[in-house]
């Protein structure tokens, strides 16, 4: 399918599918959208939760839906303020091209260009081994379909970033949720951009207790759900 960069409302960029009419990220701001939904609700909200019982200090955190790198970027840049030691690792079938990441403007947007070289190695490193990108942060991609992902307990947070229901409806399904469940450790923490009743219910269904949040610019609420 053919994909396009276009800029969104705070500036940033994103890649658009003009056929399924759907973004990587939000158009209302891509890198608003990252930080409240996955950084505020997710990475921050973990760190202050006094559920779990072992150290914030090493987080582990599993995405669904690497794509364009941006939200592994900015939980590096908060690894480094917070002094977090965080073990990343990125789930996508699809790997964005090299024109596409040159094309993508965070390091700018986020002032952040002294730290271009950290996004760059984001993209850059092989695939299917962990790597060291800074120093509190390793990450590990793997090209695979959500639903052949077979981790057990092994993460604090999932950043739940598929595309929407309205275009891949198998993706917020109980059956993928079941998996995220059994992927998350326990008091683990699941944090998307949807609010859809569907995936709500979904996810209760196999066993998270599931809140409704406020949401990022242009929706009006997002999900939350802890095992």
């Amino acid at each position: 399918m053919k994909r396009e960069i276009i800029i969104t409302a705070d500036g940033s960029s994103t890649i658009h599918i003009p056929e399924w009419d759907e973004q990587y990220h939000s158009k209302h701001g891509a890198i608003q959208e990252a930080y409240h939904v996955f950084i505020k609700h997710g990475l921050h909200h973990f760190c202050h939760s006094e559920r779990s019982e072992e150290s914030h200090q090493n987080i582990s955190i599993l995405e669904i839906g690497f794509g364009t790198g941006l939200n592994a970027f900015i939980t590096l840049l908060e690894a480094e303020k917070l002094k977090l030691n965080i073990d990343y690792n990125g789930v996508e079938a699809y790997p964005v091209s090299e024109d596409e990441i040159k094309a993508l403007n965070y390091t700018k947007t986020l002032n952040a260009e002294n730290r271009a070289v950290h996004f760059k190695t984001l993209h850059n490193v092989s695939w299917e081994e962990k790597h060291q990108i800074s120093e509190g942060f390793t990450l590990m991609k793997r090209k695979q379909l959500f639903s052949e992902i077979k981790d057990t307990e092994t993460y604090n947070i999932i950043y739940f970033d598929a595309f929407g229901a309205r275009v891949q409806p198998e993706l917020w399904t109980e059956s993928i949720f079941k998996i995220m469940y059994k992927a998350l450790k326990s008091n683990g923490v699941l944090v998307t951009y949807s609010a859809k009743g569907s995936a709500r219910r979904a996810m209760q269904a196999v066993g998270f207790t599931v809140e409704r949040l406020p949401g990022p610019p242009g929706k009006r609420e997002m999900l939350r759900a802890i095992k």
